[in-house]
């Protein structure tokens, strides 16, 4: 690969055979992985993470990307003269913010990754929660953090009722790399915003995966004086929440990562995706680039 320096033809062979054991431990084995953050908008970044996933399907995995897409929505919404707004982590949709949600993730942002994976030899295939009805969601009413009692309206945003896995399932067939746009579908066909960091944990959860992967902008989980923690419960993430360590946008990631080890996904791993070939170093080494989270 022209990006990565020249190293002996020993070092070579010992970073694959490094490798193997984990191959063969993740094989015909589903990876749900959260696309976001940096990695999402620096050129290298996303050509980095289009080669892993790329790899992974290649060695014998199935990899199904979630992507965000808050910097381009933010983007687009300035362009229209809106601000964007948010409570606890979760942004605030109106009418007029859900159609550029629609436009930005199902089509630029959706379109762009696929583009970029099928570029570099995978076969991807995009698609939002409306697609075969794939992502049932209703209207999120969230309950307000001081005032637990008090319900807050934010709009056209979801919270998700059922997930049909047939059509994930059809795709890992024929070899195709899903990748999703976290829009659901309500019963009367109305769309609705969901966290990318829920959908990919809940997505997790249904396909029964090995691995859920977040990638964010920092190195992990980090304590009050910026250490990385790591090989964190459910008890200790209550703890950090309670205090004040873990707050804003990392509030849907950590609970949607909560929801997915306590439900069966073996392993959740909150990682730095700003670091060239994440992915890989998360998952095919024994160098961890952030936090695991175990189940209990």
């Amino acid at each position: 690969m022209s990006d990565i320096p020249l190293i002996s033809p020993t070092h070579k062979a010992g970073v694959l055979a490094e490798a193997l054991p984990y191959i063969k431990r993740f094989f015909d084995k589903t990876i749900v992985i959260k696309y976001g953050g940096n990695a999402m908008t620096d050129e290298h970044l996303k050509d980095c993470f289009a080669r892993d996933v790329v790899l992974l399907k290649l060695v014998g995995m199935n990899p199904v990307v979630v992507h965000g897409g808050g910097p381009q929505i933010d983007d687009l919404l300035k362009r229209v003269g809106k601000q964007g707004q948010f409570i606890q982590g979760m942004r605030v949709t109106d009418e007029e913010t859900m159609d550029i949600v629609e436009m930005v993730l199902g089509g630029q942002v959706n379109k762009e990754i696929v583009n970029l994976v099928n570029r570099h030899g995978g076969k991807a295939v995009g698609l939002t929660g409306a697609d075969g009805g794939f992502i049932r969601a209703k209207k999120l009413m969230m309950p307000n953090k001081d005032n637990p009692e008090e319900l807050i309206d934010i709009g056209q945003v979801g919270e998700i009722t059922a997930i049909d896995p047939s059509i994930i399932s059809f795709l890992d067939s024929g070899d195709f790399i899903p990748v999703i746009a976290p829009i659901g579908v309500g019963p009367d066909g109305e769309t609705y915003n969901i966290n990318a960091d829920v959908v990919a944990g809940k997505l997790a959860e249904v396909l029964k995966a090995e691995k859920l992967v977040l990638l964010t902008n920092t190195p992990g989980v980090l304590d009050k004086d910026g250490k990385l923690l790591t090989g964190l419960t459910p008890k200790q993430i209550d703890d950090l929440v309670e205090d004040g360590t873990l707050s804003g946008g990392m509030l849907p990631k950590i609970s949607s990562a909560l929801d997915a080890a306590r439900n069966g996904v073996r392993s959740v791993h909150i990682i730095d995706g700003r670091v060239e070939h994440c992915l890989l170093l998360e998952i095919l080494t024994h160098h961890g680039v952030g936090t695991m989270i175990k189940s209990h």
